[in-house]
């Protein structure tokens, strides 16, 4: 349990530090191209905008980064509760508004700190309710319900970003989270890991929804910090990360509360998903009142 917990802490502090420098990229991306430049019709980031962010160092480590969360994820949730794996992998919410602050010069409202303090404390609670983890079988029709729902996250999103521009950013990063739960619930399910067997690893459908989202996941990402809040995107993420991968792995999976501690578990999931909306609402208006900045214009050549 305990080396579960700090592969999942370690995980946390890679994703959250990612999405702040993946932010910093983007919106360097974005002040140094024209203003109506890579954008769709309805006003979000189109696939050369994105591509162009990806393409800053900053962005480059921060996904470093997130392939270093990733791993370190993934081997959190197979040994510990999704629901607690998830919700602690998560807590890089708080790790995304601090250093949101130093580097993004985001300051951040009462309201905020204080929902960040209740994601905080629920992490606590989950922590200390937290039982044994289940199983990691699954019918074979399950993996391949994971991949065609991950499939359909991924289409949906990219489709609704596309019509809704800079409205689905909040949008963007729930989809996100939601195929960053399906990553952890196929990493859970995952054929021919234990023991190894390559002939089953890539026979699992499992697999190809890992990989679908992550990349999916990952993409969505980026677009929800290229047009919204930063805080407001991880925060929104956090739920669709938690919820759907903590509701499976109690309701099908077998994980478990310690003894007489349902309840506390019950409280401390509830706790932990209220705060991340509450930073979501809050962040969600994070300079909706200030001025967009201009453009660099290019050099006459």
């Amino acid at each position: 349990m305990l080396i579960g917990l700090l592969t999942a802490v370690a995980a946390s502090i890679c994703y959250g530090t990612g999405s702040v420098l993946q932010a910093v990229g983007s919106r360097r991306a974005a002040r140094t191209s024209p203003a109506a430049a890579g954008v769709t019709a309805h006003g979000g980031p189109n696939l050369t905008s994105t591509a162009k962010a990806a393409m800053t160092w900053e962005f480059i480590v921060g996904t470093i980064l997130d392939f270093v969360g990733f791993g370190l994820g993934a081997l959190a949730a197979r040994m510990l509760p999704l629901f607690l794996s998830q919700t602690v992998i998560s807590a890089n919410l708080v790790i995304t508004a601090v250093l949101s602050v130093k580097m993004l010069g985001i300051r951040l409202t009462r309201k905020e700190w204080a929902s960040i303090g209740v994601v905080c404390a629920a992490l606590v609670l989950l922590a200390t309710a937290a039982g044994h983890e289940g199983g990691h079988h699954a019918p074979m029709a399950t993996h391949w319900w994971l991949l065609a729902v991950t499939a359909l996250i991924i289409v949906g999103g990219t489709v609704a970003v596309r019509f809704l521009g800079a409205r689905a950013a909040i949008l963007a990063g729930l989809l996100s989270g939601l195929a960053f739960g399906a990553l952890g619930v196929g990493v859970r399910i995952l054929d021919g890991v234990e023991p190894f067997a390559l002939g089953t690893l890539l026979a699992d459908p499992a697999l190809y929804a890992i990989v679908l989202a992550g990349a999916g996941g990952m993409y969505l990402h980026t677009v929800a910090l290229q047009i919204g809040s930063v805080n407001g995107a991880t925060a929104a993420l956090v739920v669709g990360e938690t919820v759907l991968p903590g509701a499976i792995g109690v309701l099908w999976l077998g994980d478990a509360s310690r003894p007489g501690l349902a309840w506390l578990a019950v409280l401390g999931f509830v706790l932990a998903v209220t705060g991340a909306v509450a930073v979501a609402w809050y962040g969600n208006h994070e300079g909706a009142g200030e001025p967009a900045p201009e453009p660099v214009p290019e050099p006459v050549s």
